[in-house]
């Protein structure tokens, strides 16, 4: 029975990945949806898009309800490290997507609430995984992530610690779901 139960999740893992695999590459490529005008969409297009690319295993919680409790959280930034230089969400801990390694977290307590982030959920996603995994049970993916954060006109800063209305747009065709904030690369 449990072998079942194991395949079944590894299963279901492959169609997740190759679900949003599929829409990553045809976004790439331009044969995705995407907002023909960059900024030009509407909130349940960026909903549908944020809720593709971070279907999985970890819960989900909105940019508004983290604004109004950040300092119950660690946040982590899953993005690469140019991404994060250029901008970040106020007291957010780089850890990474491409290298990532859990002995980044070794200051965090296994019970302590963690909520992950990068451009719009999809790298967040699977570090949020990798975490459970690892033991850290509260851990949640930032809902449409720091283009959510953005498009919410919520504060920024840059590798200074100053505040920023920049944003890093990840490439152009990601960059068209960015509502607010001066898109660099």
């Amino acid at each position: 029975m449990w072998y079942m139960n194991y395949k079944k999740a590894q299963k279901y893992k492959a169609i997740k990945w190759l679900t949003a695999s599929t829409y990553v590459i045809l976004l790439t490529i331009g044969c995705a949806p995407t907002p023909k005008v960059a900024g030009e969409f509407s909130q349940e297009e960026f909903d549908d898009m944020a809720q593709l690319m971070a279907d999985g295993n970890a819960s989900d919680l909105g940019v508004n309800y983290l604004s109004n409790h950040i300092e119950e959280f660690y946040i982590l930034d899953a993005r690469e490290v140019e991404e994060y230089e250029v901008s970040h969400l106020p007291g957010a801990k780089w850890i990474g997507y491409s290298d990532f390694h859990p002995s980044r977290l070794e200051d965090i307590p296994k019970d302590a609430a963690i909520i992950t982030y990068c451009s719009v959920g999809f790298r967040s996603e699977q570090i949020a995984e990798k975490l459970v995994e690892s033991g850290y049970k509260n851990t949640y993916n930032l809902k449409g992530s720091i283009f959510q954060w953005s498009n919410e006109k919520l504060p920024l800063v840059n590798k200074a610690g100053m505040p920023t209305d920049s944003i890093h747009g990840f490439n152009k065709k990601w960059s068209k779901w960015i509502k607010y904030g001066k898109v660099t690369y």
